[in-house]
C-alpha cells in the first residue's frame, strides 16, 4: 500500500498542520508457539489528534512522528521485558516459556512508556498439533483496495476508514472454515499496508468477522518499495513450525513471491491460494497455485485437499457446499 513515493510527499504536506496530543504506544498482534512469542510495535512521539473527517483521520494517521530512544516495557504471559525503541520508534521483544508452555490460544500483552497511551494487542498462541498455520495479504485478497486502479486505490487509502472499506465477499467464511480445526490454526497478515493502519486493519477484520490475525505491516520506506514480504514470511516460517496456507491476490506481486517462498521451503507450503484481482490471464505466474474468482470456488478445493471439513464447507451453502 502507497508504494508511490510522490503520495507520500503529498501525505507529509497535507498532514503538515495537523494537531497533535499525547505519545502513543502502538503493539501490533502477533501468531506465537507454546514455547516463543515475538512481539513488536512501535512508538509515536506526538499521537493524531484534531480533525473529524476519514480524510484527516487517514493523514494523521499516516503523519505522526515517531519516537526514537523510548524506553519500552513488554508484557506476556506473566513476563516483561524492557527494550529501547530505534530510530523508527520500532522495537521488538521476545519471550520464552521455559518449563511452563504458553497456552495456545488468545491472550493479550501489553506496552508501556512513561507519558505515553500503552498499546495493547492480541497474540495468538498455536497448539503443537495444529495441522497447518495461514499466511495472508489484505489489499485485494480480503479487503477490496483496488491498488491496479490509481484514482480508486488512493480515494480507498485516504477517503475510506475500517467502516467503509469493502470487504472481499465470502472470504471471511472462508477463513473460518480454514480455522475450523479440532487444534485451530493460526493467521498471520502480511501486507503491504503501512504498520500506522495498524487498528484500521484490526477493526475492519473485527466489523466482518474474520479470524483473529497476527499482523506484520509493511513500515513504509525506500527500503520496502519491493521485496518487503519475503524476509517477514522466511521469519514466520522459521519461527513457527509446520505446514503454511498462503493466500494472496493476482493484482501485484503474491504469485511470485509465494513462488519464491516455496521454492525456499518445498516441503512447508501445503497450498498456495490466489484470488483473481486483475493480471491473472498469464496462467505460468500461478504454477500450482489455486485461482479462484469467488471463495465458494477455493472452498471447493481446500475441501478436497483435507484443510476444510465437509461440514463447515456445506454450512457456506451453494457450491462450497458440494463436494
Amino acid at each position: 500500500m502507497l508504494a508511490d513515493v510522490r503520495t507520500l510527499f503529498l501525505c507529509a504536506w497535507l498532514g503538515a498542520g495537523v494537531s497533535v496530543a499525547q505519545p502513543v504506544v502502538l503493539l501490533f498482534p502477533a501468531i506465537g508457539t507454546t514455547s516463543q512469542v515475538t512481539l513488536s510495535g512501535r512508538v509515536l512521539k506526538s499521537g493524531p489528534s484534531g480533525g473529524s473527517s476519514t480524510v484527516s483521520k487517514n493523514l494523521r494517521r499516516l503523519t505522526t512522528s515517531n519516537w526514537e530512544g523510548a524506553s519500552v516495557e513488554v508484557r506476556f504471559a506473566e513476563q516483561q521485558a524492557s527494550v529501547t525503541s530505534g530510530h523508527d520508534g520500532n522495537f521488538e521483544a521476545t519471550f520464552s516459556a521455559g518449563k511452563t508452555p504458553f497456552p495456545p490460544g488468545l491472550t493479550t500483552a501489553e506496552a508501556f512508556v512513561k507519558g505515553a497511551e500503552p498499546g495493547r494487542a492480541t497474540v495468538d498462541v498455536m497448539a503443537p498439533d495444529a495441522p497447518f498455520f495461514v499466511i495472508s495479504d489484505f489489499d485485494d485478497t480480503v479487503a477490496v483496495t483496488n491498488v491496479l486502479d490509481k484514482p480508486k486505490f488512493v480515494k480507498t487509502v485516504f477517503g475510506q476508514d475500517e467502516l467503509t472499506q469493502p470487504v472481499v465477499e465470502g472470504m471471511a467464511p472462508f477463513y473460518r472454515c480454514l480455522r475450523d480445526q479440532p487444534a485451530r490454526p493460526v493467521f498471520a497478515l502480511v501486507s503491504g499496508s503501512p504498520v500506522q493502519y495498524t487498528a484500521r486493519v484490526t477493526r475492519f477484520l473485527q466489523k466482518h468477522d474474520f479470524p483473529v490475525f497476527g499482523q506484520y505491516l509493511r513500515d513504509l520506506g525506500p527500503s520496502t518499495l519491493s521485496d518487503y514480504k519475503q524476509p517477514v514470511i522466511r521469519a514466520l516460517l522459521k519461527s513457527v513450525p509446520g505446514p503454511v496456507v498462503l493466500i494472496g491476490d493476482s493484482g501485484e506481486k503474491d504469485p511470485e513471491v509465494y513462488a519464491q517462498i516455496r521454492a525456499e521451503f518445498p516441503d512447508r507450503v501445503k497450498a498456495i491460494f490466489i484470488r483473481d484481482a486483475g493480471r491473472a490471464d498469464d496462467a505460468s505466474r500461478f504454477p500450482q497455485m489455486t485461482v479462484f474468482s469467488h471463495p465458494r470456488d477455493a472452498v471447493e478445493v481446500a475441501v478436497g485437499q483435507g484443510l476444510i471439513s465437509k461440514a463447515c464447507a456445506a454450512s457456506l451453502g451453494g457450491a462450497a457446499g458440494g463436494r
